[in-house]
């Protein structure tokens, strides 16, 4: 169906078997001092595995600690590193794949307190708002990284890899001398495209010498940074003018720091935005190119390939997500496919704001992806799961894949719970794509049997006969006892609503421009609800106890949903409590002033509260029976998909305590 997504490509000695790429990102996978860890080798095997083309490893530091990013970083400035990173080519080249490493100087984007001294840049400019200041670099200490480079490419292509990548976007060392926005030099490193752009050249000629004519050079730019005062498509089309001659594949992103969101893009951006970007290089200097951005529906990605718009695309986050992305595709199961929703909480979140590893909200085992399903209970095995959002879900297909004889049960008529609800919003509609999967998943297996429209009760437990219960039966609105709230909420013919309300029918609310709309909660579900009527040009008030709104939201979401406040003039209050709920007015606390906000609908989204109205009765009931029941999800604590899809995978472990796996 997608024939050139699965052609050929050659680039000088490398012949790709198609043009999916899995692109760099930082995984916090590598050991503490830079090298090759097990778990990280097994990590891109499986995207190997999964018939992924081209895998480009993540970026490697050429000069520790001075240039390091992140909170543990693969290494390169060392002959030390050769042999792992062999290791790993050859076993990326043992399921078909091309295998490139991109190399980095973090510059002015390196944390003082991690390196140990002040960061460097082209000029004294942070890399992001509120971030350390920079030391400019000397002429002597840019020709001595220079080398650097050239010495960490000679590394490169002793440990097996077949091509290089130069970060020269992404506001690290490089993009900090290509961008006017960190760029302030008055030598001839900075002013004029062929001064900023200096630094960049001298690395790329230094690699060529280093690796050979007919080696794969690999640049990576931000073709727009999207933010005030920095390149443009146009600017960076100029730039590329001093060098693109030994440059083989241009990897064209976008952004820089304080423009994350449009890096690591959000939730709402369509996919394949930024394909725009790669026509324009590709175009002008007629090479390949690398488009990248949101990719998710093989279709989108094959326009792009056979309309010229690129020759490569970038799938990143949906990699993570589904190693088997490329597997699926050319077996015609795009069904199947466990598309990233682009919640960013497990990979970017986990990553840059929480120094963790990374995870994924879809994908609760990143490293060892499907390998549980080698292993098959040893005795019959019932479990019956109550409750058919995400975390029962998972639980139930999980169980239902090791052998067990499963039996879903949900209230409602439809599954997916919160997920396939808050996916109504328009700008949470990718959401739904999990709940799909889910669902598709469980369909196809013949010892899984859904009951939908069906109340859990003792009784209809007690003929499954289960060995395992668990209990997923999600969460509620938090209501606390603030006067009048009750009285008004979700009442007929109230104005006063919470999320599910608006979520039972997001077409309830017409004509929206002009209306005043007061929202209290300046959480994730609050940004979402002012997000949605903003949109429709309402006026919209948003009411927030804490001192900032969207404190627990991942980076790139937080970024996302402050542009969007900010871009739709949205009436922010901060440090203001919630005292009073009336028919048409919120009274609100301010300082221990008390005042009156109207509205003409008003949202109280202040959080979710557990909702397990029948556990305590199933515990009584089947545990002294030796029955094992566990409550997962939002009925254990209203947190994140991801914890509940976690909680559900972890099936596994109580199936071996009672000794069926």
């Amino acid at each position: 169906m997608y024939p050139t997504i699965f052609s050929p490509l050659t680039v000088k000695s490398m012949t790709l078997k198609n043009r999916i790429v899995m692109p760099p990102m930082g995984t916090n996978f590598a050991g503490t001092n830079g090298e090759m860890t097990p778990n990280h080798m097994k990590y891109y095997e499986q995207r190997a595995k999964g018939g992924t083309g081209l895998i480009i490893v993540e970026n490697a530091c050429l000069d520790f600690p001075l240039g390091s990013n992140g909170t543990t970083q693969l290494r390169i400035d060392h002959d030390r590193y050769i042999p792992g990173f062999y290791e790993l080519t050859e076993r990326l080249h043992n399921q078909g794949a091309k295998v490139a490493i991109q190399i980095n100087h973090a510059g002015a984007s390196a944390a003082p307190d991690r390196i140990g001294q002040q960061p460097v840049s082209s000029s004294n400019i942070p890399s992001k708002a509120g971030g350390a200041v920079p030391r400019p670099l000397t002429k002597e200490e840019i020709l001595e990284i220079v080398e650097k480079y050239g010495k960490a490419a000679k590394r490169v292509k002793m440990a097996g890899f077949d091509a290089i990548e130069i970060h020269a976007g992404h506001s690290y060392l490089l993009c900090q001398f290509l961008s006017p926005v960190y760029n302030k030099r008055t030598d001839e490193f900075g002013g004029s495209y062929e001064n900023r752009a200096r630094f960049a050249r001298m690395v790329i000629d230094r690699i060529r010498a280093e690796v050979g004519p007919m080696f794969p050079i690999m640049l990576r730019i931000s073709a727009d940074e999207f933010v005030a005062g920095g390149n443009t498509l146009e600017d960076s089309l100029q730039l590329l003018d001093y060098l693109h001659e030994e440059v083989d594949v241009i990897n064209v992103s976008a952004a820089l720091n304080d423009s994350l969101q449009y890096q690591i893009d959000q939730m709402n951006l369509p996919d394949g935005w930024r394909s725009y970007l790669a026509k324009a290089v590709r175009d002008k200097f007629n090479k390949p190119t690398i488009a990248s951005g949101n990719f998710r529906h093989p279709q989108v990605a094959e326009n792009v390939l056979s309309k010229g718009e690129a020759d490569l695309i970038a799938i990143g986050r949906g990699l993570i997500a589904d190693p088997d992305w490329v597997s699926k595709v050319s077996r015609g199961e795009e069904e199947m496919l466990r598309k990233c929703i682009s919640c960013n909480i497990g990979c970017a979140g986990h990553r840059i704001a929480l120094n963790r590893p990374i995870k994924c909200t879809v994908n609760p085992d990143v490293i060892n992806g499907d390998e549980y399903k080698e292993k098959q209970v040893k005795k019959q095995t019932n479990v019956v799961v109550i409750g058919g959002g995400t975390a029962g879900l998972e639980a139930a297909c999980t169980a239902a894949e090791v052998g067990c004889n499963t039996f879903l049960i949900e209230q409602k008529s439809y599954l997916g719970g919160l997920a396939a609800e808050i996916s109504r919003l328009p700008d949470k509609k990718r959401i739904a794509d999990f709940p799909k999967y889910l669902n598709q998943r469980s369909k196809r297996l013949k010892n899984l049997i859904t009951f939908t429209d069906t109340v859990a009760d003792i009784a209809r437990i007690e003929n499954l006969k289960p060995d395992v219960i668990v209990n997923a039966t999600g969460s509620k609105p938090l209501l606390p006892p603030i006067q009048g709230l009750l009285e008004h909420i979700d009442k007929p013919g109230s104005r006063v609503h919470s999320i599910f309300s608006l979520l039972s029918d997001v077409n309830q609310f017409p004509n929206m421009e002009g209306k005043k709309v007061a929202v209290i909660g300046g959480g994730a579900v609050g940004l979402d609800v002012v997000e949605f009527f903003s949109s429709q040009k309402a006026e919209v008030t948003i009411v927030e106890r804490l001192p900032e709104l969207g404190k627990d939201l991942d980076i790139i979401t937080k970024l996302s949903m402050m542009d969007m406040l900010k871009k739709h003039e949205v009436d922010v209050r901060t440090s203001t409590s919630l005292v009073e709920v009336a028919g048409d007015h919120f009274k609100l606390e301010y300082e221990g002033e008390v005042s009156s906000l109207d509205f003409d609908f008003g949202f109280v989204c202040l959080g979710m509260r557990p909702e397990r109205p029948e556990l305590s009765e199933v515990e009584k009931h089947f545990i002294p029976q030796g029955v094992e029941v566990i409550n997962i999800g939002d009925s254990l604590g209203a947190r994140k998909i991801l914890d509940g899809v976690r909680e559900g995978r972890n099936i596994l472990s109580t199936l071996k305590k009672i000794g069926s796996l």
